[in-house]
């Protein structure tokens, strides 16, 4: 089987600033309960996810290329860049936003249940 990734594109996400493209690798009604999203996310320059909260789900990022600052559920700020991953654990809160003014941020990201 071959899936053809959809292309949806996003402003405000989660309160963030700015747009959000997001490329959905397998689209949420080929995945099953277990999986809620499998993306690739590019952040726009000068743009952000807000800070929100992943409950009975755990979300990693991994960075494929740009610059961001990544927010943890304590309040630290971390630069992120390609090869970084970010590990968002349920109950987490966390938010990521786009350093540059020109080039965009671009992460792959899945969301999976988590009890």
């Amino acid at each position: 089987m071959v899936i053809k990734e959809t292309l949806q594109h996003r402003e405000a996400v989660r309160g963030g600033k700015g747009t959000v493209d997001f490329y959905h690798v397998v689209p949420k009604d080929m995945t099953d309960d277990y999986v809620h999203m499998f993306a690739k996310l590019v952040i726009n320059p000068a743009s952000s996810i807000g800070r929100h909260q992943h409950v009975g789900e755990t979300e990693p990022y991994y960075i494929l290329e740009g610059e961001g600052l990544f927010t943890d559920n304590d309040g630290t700020e971390t630069v992120v860049r390609p090869g970084d991953v970010c590990l968002i654990k349920n109950g987490d809160y966390h938010s990521i936003e786009n350093l540059s003014d020109t080039e965009p941020l671009s992460l792959m990201a899945v969301i999976y249940k988590q009890d």
